[in-house]
């Protein structure tokens, strides 16, 4: 929509995780090198934390994207109240075959495949993204998974990730024996001031654009209203170039920034207690939640219905935005 307006050759502010646009500030390097030590030095199990919209699943993608050829990753992301199983998304991980088989054979089919791959020069890794929506149940039985050995070799590594509340469940006592095998772990914390402004900085410029886009006097109030959250700077900066862009600017400046806020209300992060939460502000309209939803959940489940509603929100509030833009050409409201 704006793309050209601005000299761009992408958006800048997708919510699409694309190892290409990561930033690596000294919190997400340390992450990153926390995940990679772990695979390298075959740590049984390595967690890696962060609050709603840090940038886990990205780096993730980086992490996969540079995965030596001797190891061998199976990815799961749809962890949800109703998981089922766990042998079944196991094996689906890593494309093998579950279906008609108990739980016993399950078993042995994983076991057979990892002994395979350390015949191979190689050693298996499962991921678990979101993993705070296991139950402790779910946690012992990956962690029983883990105890998968080859000649004392470690052939099965743990990587888990997500939100604090993942960090909470695994300290308690029921998980102590999965805590204790813990040997590479991370929180990310929100992004400071200085972050905040390379971040946008380095993402207009990634996506072919000039990294002056954003006139200096918004970067303290993308702080304020996002509290430093990848997430919530792409859907604000987003947002700020599709108003800057209807507005027939060159840039987005101050102005802009507080017009977004004013209409769509103030998206904040607070850190006490593992917390995280959105507070209206001092505006009329409530802020926006993103929630993550994996592809294979139903398009009834509430979050998305939540989505859509903001995004129709969203739609509406653009369009009134656009109407009251008395100098713009026939051909820019179109």
């Amino acid at each position: 929509m704006y793309e050209s307006h601005f000299g761009l050759d992408e958006k800048p502010f997708s919510l699409l995780p694309d190892a290409g646009f990561l930033y690596l500030t000294k919190k997400h390097s340390l992450a990153l090198t926390m995940l990679q030590y772990g695979l390298e030095s075959q740590a049984p199990i390595s967690v890696v934390t962060g609050n709603i919209g840090c940038g886990k699943t990205t780096l993730l993608r980086k992490l996969m994207d540079e995965v030596a050829d001797d190891v061998t990753i199976g990815l799961i992301t749809n962890t949800h109240s109703s998981f089922g199983e766990l042998l079944q998304w196991v094996l689906l991980a890593f494309g093998l075959d579950y279906r008609d088989k108990s739980k016993v054979e399950r078993y042995e089919i994983l076991v057979d495949f990892i002994i395979e791959e350390y015949a191979k020069g190689k050693h298996t890794v499962l991921i678990v993204d979101e993993a705070q929506n296991m139950d402790m149940s779910t946690l012992e039985e990956l962690r029983m998974l883990s105890n998968i050995n080859v000649d004392k070799h470690q052939v099965l590594q743990l990587v888990l990730v997500g939100q604090p509340e993942l960090r909470s469940m695994l300290r308690q006592p029921e998980l102590r024996q999965f805590a204790q095998r813990i040997s590479a772990d991370y929180h990310i914390r929100p992004l400071d001031q200085s972050e905040t402004v390379e971040y946008v900085k380095h993402r207009l410029t990634v996506a072919g654009g000039n990294e002056d886009i954003f006139h200096p006097d918004t970067f303290p109030l993308i702080q304020e209203h996002t509290s430093g959250v990848p997430r919530l700077i792409n859907i604000l900066c987003d947002t700020a170039l599709v108003y800057a862009f209807g507005a027939q600017q060159d840039n987005v400046d101050a102005k802009i920034i507080r017009e977004v806020v004013k209409d769509r209300g103030s998206a904040v992060y607070f850190d006490d207690a593992d917390t995280y939460g959105y507070l209206q502000g001092k505006h009329d309209k409530p802020a926006l939640r993103v929630v993550h939803q994996s592809k294979q959940q139903s398009a009834e489940n509430p979050d998305a219905t939540q989505i859509k509603q903001a995004l129709n929100e969203i739609e509406t509030l653009l369009k009134t935005h656009l109407d009251q833009q008395p100098d713009r050409g026939a051909e820019t409201k179109k």
